[in-house]
């Protein structure tokens, strides 16, 4: 049985009648996003490779006990797990969350690039470098929008149920770190394309 080209559900549902592989394959297309967006709020390599493992143990005690429910997709259910242990974390360590790449990692090095010319990959990772730093110097409410929108791929209302906020509050942190971001550009005269 060739499980690539299941769904999310399909590989659950295989997972749950005893299938090993389809779990696999649900933690390999996965993986890449989850450990990201948890690594981007902890920052350190394994802090952020613990609490994928407890993610991951999380999610096999839901779906063995039958508590998953279908109305969502899979990984939207998944970043909201690491997301709630991060916050778990961070409550009981008293630590606010940054984002800026380490030697060891880069978050931009997991992004696919296509096939650019060696100049064009020297422009985009000078770029990123700098869209990094500003993100990291806005407010934590701003910060942790723009990840969980640009790096964790949720939407605004997946984002209001994730923070407990209203979408109009997640969609004003945008709003105002876009604007945070363009002042900052201004202000010390940055250009991100040079």
């Amino acid at each position: 049985m060739r499980i690539t080209p299941l769904s999310d559900q399909e590989l659950i549902a295989c997972y749950l009648e005893g299938n090993e592989r389809a779990f696999e394959e649900l933690l390999r297309r996965h993986k890449q996003k989850i450990y990201t967006s948890i690594y981007l709020f902890v920052k350190e390599q394994s802090l952020a490779e613990d609490i994928f493992q407890d993610v991951f143990i999380k999610i096999i005690d839901t779906l063995r006990k039958g508590k998953y429910n279908h109305e969502g997709k899979f990984v939207q259910w998944a970043m909201r797990i690491a997301y709630n242990m991060c916050v778990d974390y961070f409550r009981r360590n008293k630590r606010r969350p940054t984002v800026a790449p380490t030697d060891s990692f880069d978050i931009f090095d997991v992004l696919s690039l296509k096939e650019d010319d060696a100049q064009t990959h020297i422009i985009k990772s000078e770029t990123h470098k700098k869209i990094r730093q500003l993100v990291d110097m806005l407010p934590p409410e701003q910060r942790e929008v723009v990840i969980l929108r640009h790096y964790a791929d949720m939407s605004f209302k997946e984002i209001s149920k994730l923070t407990r906020v209203s979408i109009n509050t997640a969609l004003g942190r945008m709003r105002y770190a876009l604007i945070n971001i363009r002042k900052m550009v201004e202000e010390k005269e940055i250009s991100l394309y040079q």
